[in-house]
């Protein structure tokens, strides 16, 4: 059916606004956490102690996005409600049993893989159900829906540094619970437009079954050429994405001490990342076709260039103007995602399409912070970390440059399509037609000579 632009669609973006809030609010203020567990699990003989450390937070931001194939799946075969639902239930319950370790190592499941499966199936059917009411305004709500991450971001850090100053880790994180708990009844609204294929193929009367394997896994969108190339060429710019978000607090910490508030940072990353989804969301809907990639590249290569000029600030004022700019086209780069998706493979393959990319995105996302605390433990600064963070932006954004010239090459061969096909069509008609003449010309002749 088409999208009705509006009417229960703004519940439902509001919803999945709480649902970005929830899950990347969260997952952007790991920093807070990180030097909180710096604190309360590590000891100074450890010698690998924030390498081990930033496992945690990088595993489960990792995990958000390498669940999203199967999330897809999921989506697809029981409907945006039902997965929503059951995930934010499981996030919470990883969230409540993060409260209760003692040690760093149980955190690696309840809060990197536990948590953060149950934010995966949370989050990816809010993007979904968007297209289910929206489609001259997607950019537009996409935008509004992302712009939930960057409140969540602006105000967390400060709640959830109170919080741990005065009722420590522990009860912080039972306090985060209502978040998750809210996101659970959001869950709820996500009314489908769209029938899932439960529904379809099991009906009313009949019981449901499996659809073949073809269908539940569809491939066919790596069939895409530019599909493949933004699939491949987004993961190899996020090695470095993560790296700020959970060493920057640490890193003012060893570069200014305990002199300047750190979570200004991540106020200024989630203000300016919340105005970028906001303003560049509108701005893709007048960008025609595939040429939104163009902002993403833009994204990147700003992203990149912030990221090695961290090191660079000696003075904490300069270091905020970084972050005020690496938010604003960190904003630009999430809220055109969905809308580029649906240009790339259109509705019907949507939700795989995203799935897949988000899968892809989970390894480098997941391996660059351990590797920056490595850096950190081995060289006792941050500062070649985050150069070496700055470089896959870089390459990245490259790559993504050869996407619109190839989407339209792609187009041209699909309209070409059927003009080959009438051709042949004529071709074929001319030829019976001769062929028709010549055997008739005989058969006139033996009947004049009779």
């Amino acid at each position: 059916p088409e999208p009705p632009e509006g009417g229960w669609g703004w519940v439902v973006m509001l919803a999945a606004m709480w649902c970005n809030g929830a899950v990347f609010g969260i997952q952007n203020s790991c920093g807070v956490l990180f030097v909180s567990m710096l604190r309360l699990f590590g000891s100074s003989d450890d010698k690998q102690l924030v390498f081990k450390t930033a496992w945690v937070s990088s595993l489960s931001m990792g995990m958000v996005f390498f669940c999203s194939p199967i999330v897809s799946i999921f989506t697809d075969l029981f409907g945006c409600r039902k997965v929503a639902v059951i995930g934010a239930a499981v996030g919470l319950v990883g969230l409540l049993s993060s409260s209760f370790v003692s040690t760093i190592e149980p955190l690696y499941f309840t809060y990197g893989i536990l948590f953060a499966c149950g934010c995966s199936f949370a989050y990816q059917p809010s993007l979904v159900i968007l297209g289910h009411y929206f489609k001259k305004r997607l950019g537009l709500v996409n935008g509004i829906v992302t712009a939930g991450s960057s409140l969540f971001t602006v105000s967390l850090p400060f709640l959830l540094r109170v919080l741990i100053d005065s009722v420590d880790l522990y009860n912080t994180l039972r306090v985060l619970c209502i978040l998750m708990f809210v996101l659970f009844l959001a869950g709820f609204t996500y009314k489908p437009l769209v029938p899932n294929t439960k529904d379809k193929q099991g009906g009313k009367k009949g019981k449901f079954k499996l659809p073949p394997a073809k269908k539940i896994c569809n491939f066919s969108v790596f069939k895409v050429l530019s599909y493949r190339i933004w699939a491949f060429g987004i993961p190899a710019a996020l090695f470095g994405y993560f790296v700020p978000y959970v060493h920057l607090m640490n890193h003012v910490k060893d570069r200014f001490g305990d002199s300047v508030p750190e979570e200004v940072l991540l106020l200024c990353l989630g203000i300016t990342s919340g105005v970028g989804r906001l303003v560049f969301g509108r701005v893709a809907d007048y960008i025609p076709g595939a040429k939104k990639i163009y902002l993403q590249v833009a994204s990147f290569f700003f992203i990149g260039l912030m990221s090695m000029m961290i090191p660079l600030c000696n003075v904490f004022g300069a270091l905020v103007a970084v972050c005020l700019f690496m938010g604003l086209f960190d904003g630009c780069f999430i809220c055109i995602m969905a809308p580029i998706a649906f240009e790339l493979v259109g509705a019907q393959d949507v939700s795989q399409a995203i799935g897949f990319l988000l899968g892809l995105m989970s390894v480098p996302m997941t391996v660059g912070p351990p590797i920056a605390g490595l850096l950190r433990d081995k060289l006792g600064t941050y500062d070649v970390a985050f150069y070496l963070a700055g470089v896959p932006p870089l390459i990245g954004g490259a790559i993504l440059c050869f996407i619109p010239w190839v989407h339209e090459r792609q187009k041209l061969k699909e309209r070409a399509k059927p003009v080959d096909g009438e051709t042949t069509e004529k071709m074929l008609e001319n030829e019976s037609t001769l062929v028709s003449d010549t055997t008739e010309k005989p058969v006139k002749e033996l009947d004049s000579g009779f």
